[in-house]
């Protein structure tokens, strides 16, 4: 499997998650955009294709899913402003959930372009700092503070002034905390598949 699908994976997840972030889901008690069942682990990819390819390679992924990004809201506020066939009754509907997105997406771009060009920068100073030592400490340390950047630029950018400040509290709280778990436990997951792409030549030195 060619690493190149883990970058498919990485614009897929991120677009798909502008979407999902629409939708405010109560799991335990914790208020979370749908998001989150995808977009911590583009962190995950970044640090992979990192580890692997370098770090210039890692910062062309995030620019590549910026572009990306800046496309759909263009797309999606295209399609808003085309007038509906009269027999189409849904555009309440539609305009419930995509109508939102370009907010949400602009929120998500200046989120992610800042979080993840730290996560980027942080997983390459803690790899100098190791010595390419520890794995599970770079990639955990780095998106870690990374993820809290983003939570609180996303979420204070794309909810703001539409739900009372302490509910925005209580999401900020609530992504973060389901972000830093899952930052921890994805670990086994960047040592195989750094390990597994590692063993099949994607390795390019020096980059």
């Amino acid at each position: 499997m060619n690493i190149r699908l883990l970058k498919y994976f990485f614009i897929t997840a991120l677009l798909l998650s502008n979407i999902l972030a629409t939708k405010i889901i109560n799991v335990g008690g914790l208020l979370l955009p749908a998001a989150i069942i995808l977009y911590p682990l583009t962190f995950l990819v970044t640090d992979v294709v990192g580890e692997v390819q370098g770090k210039k390679s890692a910062q062309s992924l995030v620019m590549a899913g910026f572009y990306m990004s800046f496309f759909m809201v263009l797309a999606l506020c295209i399609a808003r402003w085309l007038p509906a066939a009269p027999f189409w009754d849904h555009g309440e509907a539609w305009d419930a959930i995509l109508g939102a997105t370009p907010r949400i997406v602009m929120a998500s771009m200046i989120a992610y372009l800042v979080s993840q060009t730290h996560d980027v920068w942080a997983f390459h100073w803690w790899r100098d700092k190791t010595e390419g030592r520890h794995l599970w400490l770079r990639n955990t340390a780095s998106t870690v503070l990374s993820q809290g950047i983003d939570t609180v630029l996303f979420i204070t950018i794309a909810f703001g002034g539409l739900y009372a400040w302490a509910d925005i509290a209580t999401m900020v709280g609530s992504q973060y905390l389901v972000k830093v778990v899952i930052a921890v436990l994805d670990t086994p997951l960047c040592y195989l598949l750094v390990r597994y792409y590692g063993n099949t030549g994607e390795h390019i030195q020096g980059s």
